[in-house]
C-alpha cells in the first residue's frame, strides 16, 4: 500500500485547509521592504515580486487548486460512469449515440478545447471545475462501457432482463460493485490532470483571476524572475508534482487491486 502517498496528500490537504490556523500570516499583504526575498527564518519559503510571503500564498492557493482538482475529476468521472454504463448496459441506439458523443469530443485535443471555453467566461473556481469537468469524462466513459459490455454478456444479467428485474436494481446491485474500482482509479488520476490542467490556464494568464490565487498562478508569477529568484516558482512547481505523483502511485494502486481481482475471478 502507498503509505507514502496517502501521508503526503494528507499532509498537503491538511496544510492547504487548516495551515492557515497555525501560520498567521496574510496572503495578501504587500511589503516594498520585503521583495524577493530569499527563504529564511522570517518567511520560510521567501517572498514574491510584490513582498508577499510565500509559504501563506501556498496555503491559500492549495485550497482553490485542490478544491478544483477533486471538484473537477469528481464530475467528470460520475459522469462518465453514469454515460458509460447506460451504453454498456442498454446498447442499440444509447450506445450509437454514446459513441458519436465521445468521438466528436475527442476530435478536438482537450486542452485546446480548455482554451477555447474559458477564453470566453471569466475565470473562476467554480467555472473551471465546470469547464474541466466537461472537457475530461471521455476517458472514464469509454472504459465504463467496455467493462459494462463484459457484464451485460453475462449469463446472470441475461436471467435477470428475462425475469424482468428494475434495471436500476440490476446495475446499482449487479453493476456497481464491479465498477467501482475503475471509477476510483479514474477519480484519482483526474484530479491530477485537473490540477495540471488549472495549472497550465493560469500560466497563461488564463485561470484564477487576482486576487484569487492557486498553484498554477503563483507558478505563472514567478517565470519572469526565475533566474534571481528560483524560489517563487520551485515551491508552487513542487506541490504540483507531489500531489500528481502521489495520485499516480495510489492509482497504480488500486489498478494492481482490480487486476488481482479480476485474475482470481
Amino acid at each position: 500500500m502507498p503509505k507514502f502517498s496517502i501521508s503526503m496528500l494528507t499532509c498537503i490537504f491538511l496544510l492547504s485547509f487548516f495551515g492557515a490556523n497555525i501560520y498567521n500570516v496574510s496572503p495578501y499583504e504587500l511589503d516594498a521592504k520585503s521583495v524577493l526575498l530569499p527563504p529564511s527564518l522570517l518567511h520560510p519559503l521567501g517572498t514574491d515580486r510584490l513582498g508577499r510571503d510565500l509559504f501563506a500564498r501556498l496555503i491559500e492557493g492549495g485550497k482553490v487548486s485542490l478544491i478544483i482538482g477533486v471538484g473537477s475529476a469528481f464530475i467528470a468521472s460520475f459522469i462518465g460512469l453514469i454515460l458509460g454504463a447506460m451504453a454498456g448496459y442498454f446498447r442499440g441506439t444509447i450506445d450509437k449515440l454514446f459513441v458519436i458523443i465521445v468521438d466528436l469530443f475527442l476530435t478536438f485535443p482537450t486542452f485546446f478545447l480548455l482554451l477555447a471555453l474559458v477564453s470566453y467566461v471569466n475565470a473562476s473556481a467554480l467555472v473551471l471545475i465546470v469547464i474541466i469537468s466537461i472537457t475530461g469524462w471521455m476517458t472514464t466513459a469509454r472504459l465504463i462501457r467496455s467493462e459494462s459490455f463484459q457484464i451485460t454478456s453475462q449469463p446472470y444479467i441475461k436471467i435477470l432482463n428475462i425475469a424482468k428485474v428494475s434495471r436500476l436494481k440490476i446495475l446499482f446491485k449487479y453493476y456497481a460493485p464491479i465498477l467501482a474500482p475503475i471509477y476510483f482509479v479514474s477519480f484519482t488520476f483526474g484530479v491530477g490532470g485537473a490540477i495540471l490542467a488549472e495549472s497550465g490556464l493560469s500560466f497563461l494568464g488564463l485561470g484564477i483571476v487576482a486576487p484569487q490565487m492557486s498553484w498554477g498562478t503563483i507558478l505563472s508569477g514567478g517565470k519572469d524572475v526565475v533566474e534571481i529568484a528560483w524560489w517563487v516558482s520551485f515551491f508552487p512547481g513542487l506541490m504540483i508534482f507531489l500531489v500528481t505523483f502521489s495520485l499516480i502511485n495510489i492509482s497504480n494502486y488500486l489498478q494492481q487491486i482490480t487486476n488481482q481481482k479480476e485474475i482470481q475471478n
